[in-house]
């Protein structure tokens, strides 16, 4: 019993200091950055990423890069040749990890873009695909997910997940303009 009331006793002190820690004062202004910076993450050419990419534009912010971590330089070159036979109007950046590690190449990266503008927000845009079934979900967007996770503890980072309604012989409709 004195464990449960120590307990409960510290959810509430946690929910108190939460409170205090996320109240506005009465000469609150707006939070806002200097510059942001979209970083649209790619493992492939693919209709997500271009769904992505689309997203990333919508958004307007003052700089897009795409950033892929490829494990080899073949991986390498065919992601730039695809790159280039697409006309992708949006600069590609590789990292290269030979371990086929995603997260600490994307976190390393974006730390150094952080210290480089440390007043500028960071939206990272991560195109993932919704397949029809939930099982098959347990199949895809693992590593997606884990860096979801870790990115939400990085400050002045915005995680935008970009979902594609992955459907057999559906393609994206695009609405009239």
């Amino acid at each position: 019993m004195a464990v449960l009331f120590v307990m409960m006793k510290t959810v509430r002190v946690h929910y108190r200091r939460s409170e205090s820690a996320l109240a506005v004062a009465e000469d609150a202004e707006l939070i806002q950055p200097a510059y942001n910076h979209a970083i649209v993450l790619v493992s492939h050419v693919n209709q997500p990423t271009m769904f992505a990419l689309g997203y990333a534009e919508l958004i307007r912010p003052d700089r897009i890069t795409a950033l892929s971590v490829a494990s080899d330089d073949l991986e390498i070159r065919r992601l730039k040749a695809e790159w280039e036979r697409h006309r992708i109007n949006v600069p590609l950046t590789v990292l290269e990890s030979p371990y086929r590690e995603i997260t600490r190449p994307v976190l390393d990266y974006l730390h150094r873009l952080r210290h480089r503008y440390p007043h500028d927000a960071v939206t990272i845009v991560i195109p993932e695909f919704v397949v029809q079934h939930w099982w098959q979900q347990l199949l895809h967007n693992q590593s997606a997910l884990r860096l979801k996770t870790r990115l939400h503890f990085e400050p002045g980072v915005v995680v935008a997940s970009v979902p594609y309604q992955l459907r057999p012989h559906d393609a994206l409709a695009r609405p009239p303009r």
